[in-house]
């Protein structure tokens, strides 16, 4: 049984120890490929450094909501779209992302995190790429971008998404994927099958979103992508399918859309 673990940062510090052991312990387990996502320049850049040196492991370069310029906003934002360009000449980039929008951490610039999102499209739509999304607390937004103001070429996927039905329903009609993490599996998740359930299986992926949001029962410690098979244990549960079967599937999805 081969697993696809659409999202993972595996250039984030809490890896910079033991990234190579990891890494091999990953393949090992049947994890035989991973998506390496960037939220900056320099972890855009670490992950395709990290899939270079890895036949298994694709890359993405993007400026997350998280990680937009401050100062010098635009002067800065134009560069740094500049940068993401040349970096997505890679081979092994296969998306842009993670980008989006999230009023969680971020209350104070919603003008610019949405600016720098619908710049990312824009680039993405240049390049032939799928975006990669990150929306929290911010729903709505995030799908009157996606609906009224530009209209992402090649779709993409909601990663971790969250487990809100109406962000399911209409990023479905809008053609994008769905990606499950860690939180469908909590004890204390709310919406977590009635979710898994209103995803068609060609538009589902699984993910871990390593090194955060370990699922149960390690949910607390330091994530990494031997623990995918966790989500796809819920999905096959929820859907009442075989394990192995939602496996297939969702690795051949992720290879649909990033890959092939």
């Amino acid at each position: 049984m081969q697993f696809f673990d659409s999202h993972a940062h595996y250039n984030d510090e809490k890896f910079s120890e033991d990234r190579e052991e990891i890494l091999k312990s990953i393949y090992d387990s049947g994890v035989t490929k991973l998506i390496c996502a960037g939220y900056d320049i320099a972890s855009s850049k670490e992950a395709i450094n990290i899939a270079n040196l890895h036949e298994y492991i694709y890359a993405t370069a993007g400026i997350s909501p998280n990680d937009i310029p401050g100062k010098n906003f635009n002067e800065v934002l134009s560069k740094e779209l500049n940068e993401i360009k040349e970096l997505a000449k890679n081979k092994k980039v296969v998306g842009i992302g993670e980008i989006g929008l999230d009023y969680y951490w971020n209350k104070e610039n919603k003008w610019e995190q949405k600016h720098a999102f619908k710049k990312q499209i824009e680039l993405a739509n240049e390049l032939n790429l799928p975006i990669i999304i990150h929306t929290r607390e911010a729903v709505y937004d995030t799908l009157d971008i996606l609906k009224n103001e530009i209209t992402p070429i090649k779709k993409g996927v909601f990663h971790c998404s969250p487990l809100n039905l109406d962000l399911i329903r209409e990023g479905l009609k809008l053609g994008f994927y769905i990606s499950f993490a860690g939180p469908i599996t909590f004890k204390n998740s709310k919406n977590a099958d009635e979710a898994i359930k209103a995803v068609p299986l060609d538009r589902i992926l699984i993910e871990t979103d390593s090194p955060y949001l370990a699922p149960e029962p390690h949910r607390g410690t330091r994530n990494d992508s031997r623990n995918v098979k966790y989500m796809a244990e819920k999905i096959a549960k929820v859907k009442e399918m075989p394990l192995a079967e939602i496996a297939k599937i969702t690795y051949e999805n992720a290879l649909k859309l990033f890959v092939n």
